[in-house]
């Protein structure tokens, strides 16, 4: 099953509660814009497609229950949904694209009935979230080139078909290699604080039958100094013009270890992901999360921290051009220099959606 889909009976969203992982499998219904927002800002839903197409279904959603009866009052209830669902997490760029692709369709029936658009954003959201397979199995074609029989990978939160609506970006590259037949083995660093390495990705390597370890995050340099590693693959949640990418914590500290033993280092995103209107990645926000993720940790069920403690909880860093071997896209893979390989790589990637239409 899609990791989120479109529930026409609700209407609804309906999403794997991820929250749960790997204890339960659990299909949640979201029946209004709030429930939707508040399930990407409380990570029932995560990782960068996954919440795009889940804001996409969101307007959809909007569209379908608003009881606006002129084209007016559609735009009114459209705009409102736009802001809740994009206020709900400030880094990932494919919410605010996914926001805009449809806001894009619906201007272009702005003439029509309400009926005729809320069928268009329906439309254009179903379209968003096939083409994210799609988009997903063409990278994992192109980053399995990248992977050697019986090489040993690195992989950084997860990045697999429950961050997608289905396959994977980083994961699913190693998916591909492994389905190719490819003797391919991961160590799964744990990803502190919420733990999606541990709970998520090594879920997913356990149903695909992928050998692999967890390590603690502060591993990982250990394993890269000992040459057991050939190669780091992470995803994106959102990349500069010039390459420079905010991805989750700890992405940055892997990437210079992983640049220190001169092991590649390899980011794999839809195009989507990429912001062309940042320059840098100085200008990417940054979600800071309640403190309670790290301070909430317990050991043999007992608080991990003293009771007085506090805590700073940024949810993701930037991990500088300089030290990422390629990007894997559904176009291909892109070499340095970054800033003319994106903006090229985007554009081919929309010329396809367009010549779609």
């Amino acid at each position: 099953m899609r990791t989120v889909m479109w529930e026409a009976e609700g209407p609804a969203v309906r999403m794997i509660d991820q929250r749960l992982l790997p204890g339960e499998v659990v299909r949640i219904d979201l029946r209004t814009v709030e429930e939707v927002s508040e399930a990407i800002r409380d990570m029932a839903v995560r990782g960068a497609p996954a919440i795009g197409a889940t804001a996409a279904f969101g307007l959809a959603l909007a569209a379908a229950v608003s009881e606006a009866t002129d084209s007016d009052s559609m735009w009114n209830d459209l705009d409102s949904a736009s802001a809740t669902l994009s206020a709900s997490r400030p880094t990932a760029s494919n919410l605010v694209w996914a926001l805009q692709r449809l806001r894009s369709r619906a201007v272009a029936a702005v003439d029509q009935s309400p009926q005729a658009i809320r069928q268009l954003l329906l439309e254009e959201a179903q379209r968003i979230a096939d083409e994210d397979v799609e988009t997903n199995k063409a990278m994992g074609r192109f980053g399995a080139e990248l992977i050697g029989d019986s090489d040993t990978v690195i992989h950084h939160c997860n990045t697999g078909a429950l961050a997608t609506v289905d396959y994977g970006t980083a994961l699913g590259v190693i998916r591909t290699a492994h389905e190719q037949g490819k003797r391919v083995h991961v160590l799964v660093d744990e990803t502190r604080p919420r733990l999606q390495g541990a709970k998520l990705t090594a879920w997913e390597l356990d149903r695909y039958g992928v050998p692999h370890e967890i390590i603690s995050d502060n591993a990982a340099g250990y394993f890269l100094s000992r040459g057991q590693v050939a190669a780091c693959f992470v995803g994106a949640d959102r990349v500069a013009a010039n390459g420079d990418v905010a991805n989750k914590i700890g992405t940055y500290m892997l990437a210079l270890a992983a640049w220190d033993n001169e092991v590649p280092f390899y980011v794999v995103l839809p195009t989507s992901t990429v912001d062309l209107s940042l320059s840098s990645g100085a200008e990417i926000p940054i979600e800071e999360r309640d403190p309670r993720e790290v301070l909430d940790l317990e050991h043999e069920g007992r608080p991990v921290a003293p009771a007085d403690s506090k805590a700073l909880n940024p949810a993701f860093d930037i991990t500088p051009h300089r030290l990422i071997s390629a990007f894997v896209t559904e176009v291909g893979v892109l070499r340095s220099p970054y800033a003319d390989a994106l903006a090229g790589a985007v554009r081919r990637a929309q010329e396809k959606i367009e010549a779609a239409h």
